[in-house]
């Protein structure tokens, strides 16, 4: 094994593991069922759910599971790290497009709203596989970017985490 593989591995304890398969089951809960790809009387699909919309909602809802864990299980210099929010408006980006990808096209009233229904269905609806696989490719590079970063750590904070943080200013050498 890498050693860089050895130190990722090492970050990655119960707490991760437990944090992710909550945040997918949530993830799950949260892109299927407002979107009608889970059935529910609450919501109602006007078009059927395609192939595609499972594919992306069974895909992403991991990653996003994920990506949470490395937010929410910091420890140590990790948790006073202060790049240990980055990527989160990647993370977003990648949610909400999921969201795009697998929601009933004419049921979206922003996009109804912008094209109306002929538009929903003959711009966005085709639109609608493109988005999904650039929200599961955001998610998925932004996953292996905070997992690169969680390994990697980052030296300046953990040599100051004693004493908290330590900002960047312009004085600094490097």
């Amino acid at each position: 094994m890498s050693e860089a593989f050895e130190r990722l591995a090492a970050t990655l304890d119960r707490r991760f593991w437990i944090a992710a398969i909550g945040g997918t089951i949530v993830a799950l809960i949260l892109l299927g069922v407002p979107s009608a790809v889970i059935p529910n009387p609450q919501f109602i699909r006007m078009t059927p759910t395609e192939p595609f919309n499972v594919v992306v909602w069974l895909a992403s809802a991991p990653l996003a599971g994920l990506l949470l864990a490395t937010y929410l299980s910091k420890r140590g210099a990790a948790a006073t790290d202060i790049h240990a929010d980055a990527g989160a408006g990647r993370a977003t980006l990648g949610g909400v497009a999921a969201y795009l990808a697998i929601g009933c096209p004419i049921c979206n009233k922003i996009v109804v709203l912008a094209l109306g229904v002929s538009g929903a269905l003959n711009v966005f609806a085709p639109l609608q596989p493109l988005i999904g696989a650039s929200s599961v490719a955001l998610l998925a590079g932004t996953l292996a970017w905070r997992l690169r970063m969680r390994a990697r750590g980052c030296a300046r904070c953990a040599a100051g985490s004693a004493g908290g943080p330590q900002p960047f200013s312009l004085g600094d050498s490097g």
